[in-house]
């Protein structure tokens, strides 16, 4: 499929892109379902949001730029094209236009309430975005549609079973995304150099030999410590290597619970550390319980991609569809 995006090295004429293939492509057709078109103009419509961000991200590689551009207007096209599938599956329900109607009303006082508060202001804010109110009802009416239709024919037989959802957790149980490195619980007072503090290591000095004598690491850390955890008397909370410099790391990982560190100091810097260690978690992959929600949602996702796919190729085998 030919792509209706031309792409060019100068940044000036990419952005101009979008404000001259508008007047190029309205009356072209991608597709044809039943009696209904899927213009190059709706394919474009919905691609400019993708277009924008698209340039934004590859406009000194405009190769790719066209590539990915390419690749959305495809997307676009089918989602189309399967939209207009869905509409002219509706057409074989009896419902009756005034329940459709009283839906599309509620709807739209909804969105005044929310978004504009009165019904003035929709009209300005539509005409302002080229809009009549007549349109904007329709594409009320066209996504209640689509909406109602999916959950009928896809959203309502999805259903995932414990049993699949183990089978998947013990298929993917070692996934770097289920393992937790080994952590620690941490409080810390940091010291910094101010004119209050001339020599942040020489009071951290101090006040280890107040630890030495029994005094509170938290209580401390509340008067101390100039870390923005100070409110919390210093407490840090969980961390793992990765969460740490290098120097707080490799000390804090030799501390067993309820052990504190001395001075820590970072080359090049002004700042020094006292840590606590009030808990250790050796690493392990989360178990089913911690996971099991995750799964599920995953697994719901791709089962509703498939059984959308799968009633979309239904629909198409009974009705007329043509790609230009």
């Amino acid at each position: 499929m030919k792509c209706s995006f031309k792409i060019t090295a100068g940044v000036v004429m990419l952005a101009s892109f979008a404000v001259s293939a508008r007047a190029q492509l309205v009356d072209g057709i991608k597709a044809i379902v039943a009696d209904t078109l899927v213009t190059r103009f709706e394919v474009e419509d919905w691609t400019s949001p993708v277009f924008e961000a698209l340039l934004r991200q590859f406009r000194d590689r405009p190769d790719e730029l066209e590539k990915r551009l390419m690749e959305a207007e495809r997307e676009n096209t089918d989602t189309l094209v399967a939209r207009r599938l869905i509409l002219q599956e509706f057409k074989s329900f009896n419902v009756p236009e005034s329940i459709i109607d009283s839906e599309i009303d509620r709807e739209i006082e909804a969105e005044v309430k929310a978004r504009y508060g009165d019904r003035g202001t929709l009209r300005k804010t539509l005409e302002a975005r080229g809009l009549t109110l007549e349109k904007y009802r329709q594409r009320i009416r066209e996504r209640m549609i689509v909406s109602w239709l999916t959950h009928k024919n896809v959203e309502s037989e999805i259903l995932i079973s414990p049993h699949k959802i183990e089978s998947y957790y013990m298929a993917h149980k070692e996934d770097e995304g289920y393992k937790i490195e080994d952590q620690v619980k941490l409080r810390m007072i940091v010291l910094s150099r101010t004119n209050d503090v001339p020599d942040p290591k020489k009071l951290g000095q101090e006040l280890v030999a107040k630890l030495e004598q029994g005094d509170s690491f938290s209580q401390l850390a509340g008067m101390y410590s100039q870390g923005s955890q100070r409110r919390e008397n210093g407490l840090w909370g969980w961390a793992d290597r990765k969460q740490l410099r290098k120097e707080l790391a490799d000390v804090a990982f030799t501390l067993k619970p309820g052990e504190h560190s001395g001075v820590v100091e970072i080359p090049g810097s002004d700042t020094c550390y006292l840590m606590l260690v009030e808990e250790k978690q050796p690493g392990h992959y989360k178990t089913l319980g911690e996971v099991r929600d995750e799964i599920e949602k995953n697994l719901q996702i791709e089962e509703k991609a498939r059984l959308e796919k799968q009633w979309i190729a239904k629909l198409k085998k009974k009705t007329f569809v043509q790609y230009r």
